[in-house]
């Protein structure tokens, strides 16, 4: 699809052609092209915004959350229908290959559909009393308006995540996207906005988009009338964002940094090693939260590893993301690759010995970020290795032991996913047991990427705690309530306390 013809496929034709001081230009990592000039919202909107979500709060409580969910299931039967214009749009403004911009969209299906029979299932414990005649019992209730601030590299995934759920259990929604990939944001709430015309009768203001910078964000994160924030990005901006939600006892929901290692054991099926280590730091050009950064060989097989690894980046094609056969596109934009150049000099000044990383500029299309996937073996965890640098850069590193692998794997700010290739028992129980990944995602025979909506995503450390997505995540979107009832003519008290009068 021509990208006049993508726009048109969403209703962006006239949203993306917006004039005036206040704009905000689109730039394709493609080619460096102007694909859309985005009205910017001004931050004297910000309290009215805000306050809209307030109003709906207070209506969208009310209705059953069966109902909620349907509205969720709406969502998903447009997102169907849309799929191919938004997973080409993906595609044009975050340079994902085709088919991870198409995967992106069904991660988006996929969580409608998990939300739409969790509407269902927002379940309390009964709990017993040790009081005659009286129940205890959980009861869940909606916060209240939730901020989603999303980044360049899931820009539309990660806002369905905690949207869908956030829906169903009775909070409006505020995004505010990555100002690098605006236009995504916008088509997604144009097709949100077909299933809120379908569903009828939803209050005004549940779902809000503000497009623009910091400023925005600031004001999300620092009002009392935002109970939730759900903050994607790097650890520097969950350092100012946590703070200050907890400063007024808001609560946040935090996805930061990875800097995710496969150990590869003796016995690992190195065929399958191989594909999922490709895949899990080549894909979306190393772009992503769960991206594989860190390899760990067991030394008795790190040199084959490594060659095998080595004639296999070399095979890649990098180029143009809408072309089938490519496989690596672009980086997001040049400061991207200018950071990632720095990180590979730096990892020579350490000792490491650098495969690929060159800069394309042949074969590709003019005026994008295009790189060579890089392997840098390191002879140590060094100070390199320990950041994590968003690009396809994989450090190669050996180990001896399987403790000696697991405190690599630990050794490291970050804590969001892990894995093992191992078809020894013992060694894959062990990392997955307390003394072994302190990540939030641990696997074992598969890599640390691609994660299923239908588990919470999330990680520990400077990963930032929070849980998005599947599993009991739903908790994070309400406030928890503790029952009980008396049903009895008496009145004892708990623990045995005595209070006659």
């Amino acid at each position: 699809m021509q990208t006049t013809e993508i726009l048109a496929a969403l209703d962006l034709t006239a949203a993306a052609r917006a004039e005036g001081p206040d704009v905000l230009a689109v730039r394709s990592p493609i080619d460096g092209a102007d694909i859309g000039r985005v009205a910017v919202t001004p931050a004297a909107e910000m309290p009215a915004v805000i306050a809209r979500a307030q109003a709906a709060f207070r209506a969208w409580r009310q209705v059953p959350a069966p109902r909620r969910g349907e509205l969720v299931r709406l969502l998903g039967e447009e997102l169907r229908a849309a799929k191919a214009a938004l997973g080409a749009l993906v595609t044009l403004e975050a340079g994902k290959i085709a088919s991870e911009g198409l995967g992106e969209v069904q991660e988006m299906i996929d969580i409608c559909d998990f939300a739409v029979g969790l509407s269902r299932q927002l379940y309390g414990l009964t709990i017993a009393s040790e009081r005659p005649g009286h129940r205890m019992m959980e009861s869940w209730h909606p916060m209240g308006p939730c901020a989603v601030i999303t980044a360049f590299n899931f820009p539309v995934a990660v806002w369905s995540w905690n949207a869908a759920l956030a829906l169903v259990c009775g909070d409006p929604v505020i995004w505010k996207p990555s100002e690098k990939t605006p236009l995504t944001a916008l088509a997604t709430m144009n097709i949100l906005a077909r299933a809120l015309a379908r569903f009828g009768d939803a209050p005004e203001g549940l779902c809000q988009l503000v497009v623009g910078g910091p400023d925005l964000g600031a004001a999300l994160v620092t009002s009392r009338e935002v109970p939730i924030v759900s903050a994607t990005g790097s650890t520097r901006m969950g350092r100012i964002v946590g703070p200050k939600v907890a400063e007024r006892f808001g609560r946040s929901i935090l996805e930061l940094g990875g800097n995710n290692a496969m150990i590869v054991a003796p016995s690992a099926d190195l065929d399958m090693a191989v594909r999922a280590i490709v895949f899990s730091a080549v894909g979306t050009a190393g772009q992503r939260c769960t991206s594989l950064r860190r390899l760990i060989a067991h030394n008795s097989i790190r040199a084959e590893l490594t060659e095998r690894l080595v004639k296999a980046y070399a095979s890649l094609p990098i180029g143009d993301p809408r072309a089938t056969t490519t496989l690596v596109g672009p980086l997001i934009d040049h400061a991207a690759r200018d950071r990632m150049l720095a990180a590979l000099e730096q990892a020579k000044a350490e000792g490491g010995t650098v495969h690929g990383g060159r800069t394309v500029g042949q074969g590709v299309p003019q005026g994008g970020a295009y790189v060579e996937p890089a392997l840098a073996e390191m002879p140590a965890q060094s100070a390199i290795v320990r950041e994590e640098t968003f690009a396809p850069i994989l450090y190669v590193m050996g180990y001896d032991s399987l403790d000696e692998a697991i405190a690599l794997q630990n050794d490291v700010p970050q804590g969001l996913s892990s894995c093992i290739f191992t078809l020894n028992l013992r060694e894959a129980e062990t990392f997955l047991s307390a003394v072994g990944s302190d990540c939030g995602i641990a696997n074992v025979n598969i890599g640390p990427s691609g994660a299923e909506i239908g588990g919470a995503f999330g990680g520990e450390k400077e990963t930032g705690g929070g849980r998005e997505s599947g599993s009991d995540a739903w908790k994070a979107y309400m406030r928890r309530a503790t029952n009980t009832v008396n049903y009895s003519a008496a009145l004892p008290l708990a623990q045995g306390v005595k209070f006659d009068f």
